[in-house]
C-alpha cells in the first residue's frame, strides 16, 4: 500500500512512498488564464485512487507575514481540496507540521536551506526524479513531499 505526502498549494507537490519506491509529482493544475492556475481536482483524485493510497500525511502550514491574501486563499482552497478528497475517498489523513516531519527526515542537517529536503530524498532514492518538467531545476516541494510521505511510512510501521 501507498503512503502520500502533500506539500499543497498551487506550487506544491505529492510524494508517493511504496514499500522502498517513490516517486514525486508536482501539483496536478489547470491554466485558467494566460496567468492564473487552479488545481486540476480530477487529476489529484486520480493520483489518489490510482496508487490506492493506505495514508495521506498533509502538511500543516499557516500563513507568513507578508504573504497576500489572494495567495494564501489559493494556498488554503487547495490545502481543503487535498483534505476533501480523502475523506470522499474514505482515506484516512494526517496533518503534520513542517517542524515535526524536518526534524525526523532531516536530522542532523543545517537547518534553513531550502535543498535540504532534496539532499535527503537523494540519499534515500538516488534515482527519483524531482523536475516537474525536464528542464527544470530539481523541486523543493517534490521533494518535501516524498519526505512527508517516508515520515508518515515511518510512523505507520
Amino acid at each position: 500500500m501507498t503512503i502520500i505526502g502533500v506539500d499543497p498549494g498551487l506550487k506544491g507537490a505529492l510524494g508517493f512512498v511504496s514499500g522502498r519506491k517513490a516517486k514525486a509529482y508536482p501539483m496536478p493544475t489547470l491554466k485558467l488564464t494566460k496567468s492564473k492556475k487552479t488545481i486540476d481536482e480530477q487529476k489529484l483524485r486520480e493520483y489518489f485512487v490510482k496508487h490506492k493510497v493506505r495514508h495521506v500525511y498533509i502538511e500543516k502550514v499557516s500563513a507568513r507575514p507578508g504573504q497576500g491574501v489572494t495567495s494564501m486563499f489559493n494556498f488554503g482552497t487547495g490545502w481543503g481540496l487535498v483534505r476533501g478528497i480523502c475523506v470522499g475517498l474514505q482515506i484516512p489523513y494526517t496533518l503534520i507540521t513542517p517542524q515535526a516531519w524536518k526534524k525526523v527526515m532531516c536530522a542532523g542537517m543545517a537547518k534553513g536551506s531550502k535543498d535540504i529536503s532534496i539532499i535527503v530524498a537523494k540519499r534515500l532514492w538516488p534515482k527519483i526524479n524531482l523536475k516537474p518538467t525536464p528542464r527544470s531545476n530539481e523541486s523543493d516541494g517534490m521533494a518535501d513531499a516524498v519526505c512527508i510521505a517516508e515520515y508518515g511510512r515511518r510512523e505507520l510501521k
